[in-house]
């Protein structure tokens, strides 16, 4: 299935000068790698990549050693066998990665279904991190525009194969702009650019909605009363996609959590990356003067 060059389509990828490619897990993971200190992980959600962290990541470089990878499926990481697009699949694939790099976040951020990785792999005890942060985590589905066309897309997965191919065969630049605002988001044109050369891409569209498709959250309220860490929550106001009321039930199932609230959408971290970036230092300092906060070694 056609996919994305990085030679071509990522000529002018948003910090093209820290991507590299690493072999692990059964993919050839496309991952960027950037600044200095205290290792910290970035993970995008369904449908994103690596460019998801254009403002945040060079905000967060001067503070942390930074790696993030474009998950499974998504962008420039392809899958070298079968595709697990399960959240199982997704966090034993991301855990080899981290084994390869010999990399252990003390910092991981998450958004949206990234941050549903990430929250199984700490409630297993397979992360081990000092403060994980959520940015409109997707730990319960979907709802708005969102809710209703990727899991309908996702079940046509099951019938046919091509429906991602056909999926980015009849996006554009207006239909991707009308699911982003859609999501309660406002983004710039490059912005708006990079997630139309993602969604035109049959092997991007196919990664995420196999994700999606695959997805089980049943066991998701047992993973986040395991979670020990200080957890962020970071909350779009207008976020369509993941409703902001739903941060307080997740918190009401963390015994160390935060909320912190934005204007904007899904995407808040690319609408306000500056006032994103001030909380997760914000979060890190605290958690930094309390270290026994979580109660754990």
């Amino acid at each position: 299935m056609s996919g994305l060059d990085f030679d071509k389509d990522g000529a002018d990828w948003p910090l093209r000068e820290s991507s590299r490619f690493v072999r692990a897990g059964g993919y050839r993971w496309h991952v960027q790698e950037l600044g200095a200190g205290p290792p910290a992980l970035l993970v995008h959600g369904a449908a994103g990549a690596t460019h998801s962290w254009r403002g945040l990541a060079p905000l967060l470089a001067p503070h942390f050693h930074l790696v993030a990878p474009d998950l499974p499926g998504h962008a420039f990481t392809k899958a070298e066998g079968r595709l697990d697009a399960s959240l199982k699949g997704h966090a034993q694939a991301l855990e080899s990665l981290l084994a390869t790099l010999n990399y252990a976040p003390k910092l991981v951020i998450g958004h949206s279904a990234g941050a549903v990785i990430l929250g199984r792999l700490i409630a297993e005890g397979r992360l081990k991190p000092d403060v994980f942060v959520c940015i409109n985590g997707a730990f319960f589905p979907f709802e708005g525009p969102a809710g209703h066309i990727l899991p309908v897309m996702a079940r046509l997965m099951h019938l046919n194969p091509l429906a991602g191919r056909l999926f980015a065969w009849t996006a554009d630049r207006r239909q991707v702009k009308l699911l982003i605002d859609g999501m309660g988001s406002q983004i710039d044109d490059y912005g708006l650019d990079l997630y139309t050369r993602l969604m035109t891409t049959p092997s991007h569209c196919s990664g995420a909605l196999d994700m999606v498709a695959n997805w089980d959250l049943s066991r998701i309220p047992d993973d986040l009363r395991r979670i020990k860490v200080p957890t962020l929550l970071i909350v779009g106001d207008n976020d369509k996609a993941i409703r902001p009321h739903m941060a307080d039930k997740v918190a009401k199932l963390l015994p160390h959590a935060q909320i912190k609230r934005f204007p904007g959408g899904h995407i808040v971290h690319e609408e306000d990356p500056n006032g994103v970036a001030e909380a997760i230092l914000a979060a890190w300092a605290a958690a930094a003067s309390h270290p026994s906060a979580d109660g754990q070694e």
